[in-house]
């Protein structure tokens, strides 16, 4: 039976969660939900699945003292760094460089390191049956999330819904994709939620390891050539040198557009375990709980009058009077306030905070 590993995208740098996220240390890398921080909450989840051993984890330079000091059972050889961002289908083919020189007949459980999972007996049922039917099918494989809500900012996956004659692997939960959607508008999403055969775009895949390289081959021909430079490099005195070349020649593009999109055979998994993948203090307010005025608390706070607010406090108190609908973030030398629904533009802040080269605050 084939061995499986285990890959955390841990690179990002967090701007929507600015002034709490900086650059040395970003989004993954914080406690939002208790005591763990993000990336260790889903180290711990992968662990159930495949040994620590087996566990690759790839980021930047910058980054990877932050991950060793988290994460204490990963060995130091498994984090593999790339010199620049060059979005997700770099990373990943990157890293199925790595794991192939191992095991040539590996399966790959690739996943973000900043998502919130409640239900982690559920995730690591799910994601078992995702690498039983990746390894039979030798296809690739996603999991898709069941859709609460008309939700804008996710992309969607629609599946075939079909009996088992037609798809042996209905029974262990795997639907043939048909097709992949954009991040749609309002009406598009509820259109989405009421066909019932929409999932939310997880951003989760598993698959073999010659299989993402074969299909990475065939759709992205110029990030092949790269990766194969790569490739021959692996375990040279070259091998930083001809990284670091290969990735300033490449063009950034996701896995989702770049392959997922365009492939076929995919198979996708619902997903049902309390899944949100974090991506703005907006989604934080939602997820965590809540007084009885509403308001989403952490640190020291005083609110009087006020409902409806994310009031995050790090080492000062924040008094509220009378305010609704505000999201408040406090750290050591900054404050963000912004109204509820509008902290996915706290990006923008970041964006002229490094046009201003205000470098202290990044």
């Amino acid at each position: 039976m084939a061995t499986t590993y285990g890959i955390i995208m841990a690179g990002g740098v967090g701007a929507r969660f600015w002034p709490l996220s900086r650059e040395r240390k970003p989004k993954q890398f914080l406690s939002i939900f208790g005591n763990d921080s993000l990336i260790e909450m889903t180290f711990n989840r992968l662990r159930k699945i495949v040994p620590a051993e087996n566990i690759y984890i790839v980021t930047n330079e910058m980054q990877k003292q932050e991950i060793l000091d988290q994460l204490p059972d990963l060995r130091e050889g498994n984090i593999i760094a790339e010199p620049i961002g060059r979005n997700t289908a770099p990373c990943i083919g990157l890293a199925a460089l790595h794991i192939r020189k191992i095991d040539p007949d590996a399966t790959m459980i690739v996943l973000p390191a900043d998502h919130l999972i409640q239900n982690v007996n559920e995730f690591v049922r799910v994601l078992n049956d995702a690498v039983n039917i990746a390894n039979q099918t030798r296809h690739l494989v996603t999991i898709g999330i069941k859709p609460t809500r008309p939700e804008t900012g996710y992309g969607y996956i629609q599946y075939i819904e079909e009996n088992e004659k037609k798809n042996p692997y209905v029974t262990q939960g795997g639907y043939r994709v048909k097709t992949f959607a954009e991040k749609p508008n309002l009406s598009t999403a509820e259109l989405f939620l009421e066909s019932g055969d929409f999932l939310w775009n997880s951003g989760m895949f598993i698959w073999k390891v010659e299989t993402i390289l074969e299909e990475i081959q065939n759709r992205l021909p110029d990030l092949h050539d790269g990766l194969d430079s790569i490739d021959k490099s692996i375990g040279s005195d070259d091998y930083a040198v001809i990284l670091d070349q290969v990735y300033r020649m490449i063009r950034g593009i996701s896995i989702d557009y770049g392959v997922m999109e365009k492939a076929e055979g995919v198979y996708v998994l619902r997903g049902e375990f309390g899944w949100s993948d974090v991506g703005s203090w907006d989604e934080v307010y939602r997820v965590i709980s809540k007084d009885n005025q509403e308001n989403a608390i952490h640190g020291r706070v005083i609110a009087r009058n006020s409902k409806n607010n994310l009031l995050h406090a790090n080492s000062r108190t924040i008094a509220t009077f009378g305010v609704d609908d505000l999201i408040v973030i406090e750290t050591d030398d900054a404050i963000l306030v912004c109204k509820r629904g509008e902290s996915q533009n706290v990006k923008e802040v970041v964006d002229y905070i490094r046009r201003k080269h205000i470098d202290d605050l990044l």
